[in-house]
């Protein structure tokens, strides 16, 4: 334990990582948004983090080993961030945190579709969104073939949008 933590409590040190404003939403739009560019991050989320908030929680991301960045080939000053295998791992996480919010919290029909869908796919859903977040953030090729759950979810996402 270093003297900038305040416990070893493994709650307190998840906390000190992702359990500020922004962090997890930045890892929630990189996982159900597929956003991986700073702008994509800045523009694109309905909460409006400002430039300089992103930037400091992408820093701490990617010094606690949550997300990498590496240069985007089509432009020199850009970056592409990736979830890491402990990034991905939070999906869990998000999953019940967002089953919790639709249980509890008066949540958008088209913004509560998809954690009504993980609640009720559960672990076998999860494990099977966190193999396909493997494939496109760390190349890992997928297990199981045929119609992505996050395919299913961003369709189902769209059929309210069209229906309201």
């Amino acid at each position: 334990m270093t003297d900038d933590q305040r416990s070893g409590c493994p709650i307190n040190l998840t906390l000190e990582v992702v359990g500020d404003k922004w962090s997890l939403l930045i890892i929630r739009d990189m996982m159900f948004g597929n956003r991986r560019h700073f702008r994509e991050l800045l523009t694109k989320s309905e909460e409006g983090i400002s430039s300089n908030i992103l930037a400091d929680r992408l820093k701490t991301l990617l010094d606690a080993d949550i997300i990498t960045r590496e240069d985007d080939p089509s432009h020199k000053q850009k970056g592409i961030y990736s979830l890491t295998e402990q990034g991905i791992e939070l999906l869990p996480v998000l999953a019940q945190m967002a089953a919790w919010g639709y249980k509890y919290l008066p949540v958008s029909e088209e913004l509560g579709i998809r954690a009504r869908l993980l609640s009720e796919g559960g672990p076998k859903m999860w494990a099977e969104f966190m193999d396909e977040l493997r494939e496109s953030h760390l190349g890992v090729a997928r297990r199981k073939k045929g119609p992505s759950v996050g395919e299913r979810l961003q369709a189902a996402y769209e059929s309210v949008v069209n229906r309201t």
